[in-house]
């Protein structure tokens, strides 16, 4: 499998699920579209439908929910729109507080559900930095 090679940092700490779902995803849009960003990017809209990212690796999503996570992978292919960074935005405010918690996020329990978010994403930038 080509993307085998090309497989994220974060997705080599994550389950083999998650693996296997970038990679079938990825290996199919290149053959779509050819290797690069594309590929890339159609490969994480198909992991951000089942995952969302915690820290420095990826996780099932709460309660085996599927769907988009943010408003990129909600969207047709191409068509843009604000990555959420593998955060779950279509979580509850409880489930974000959660991962706040295991993230050691300060003042999480003040924060509204917008601010737990970008927190979060923070943090799990943070983490991936630090386990590279």
């Amino acid at each position: 499998m080509p993307a085998r090679k090309e497989l994220p940092s974060t997705l080599e700490r994550s389950p083999e699920e998650a693996q296997r779902t970038w990679i079938k995803a990825h290996d199919s849009a290149v053959e779509e579209y050819g290797e690069g960003r594309r590929a890339h990017q159609t490969a994480y809209s198909a992991l951000k439908h089942k995952f969302e990212k915690v820290g420095d690796h990826w996780e099932r999503k709460e309660g085996g929910r599927k769907g988009p996570s943010d408003e990129r992978a909600a969207r047709p292919r191409g068509r843009g729109g604000r990555s959420g960074e593998g955060v779950d935005e279509n979580a509850s405010k409880e489930h974000l507080y959660s991962i706040a918690q295991r993230l050691d996020i300060n003042g999480r329990s003040r924060m509204s559900k917008d601010e737990l978010l970008r927190a979060i994403r923070k943090a799990n930038r943070s983490e991936t930095r630090r386990a590279r």
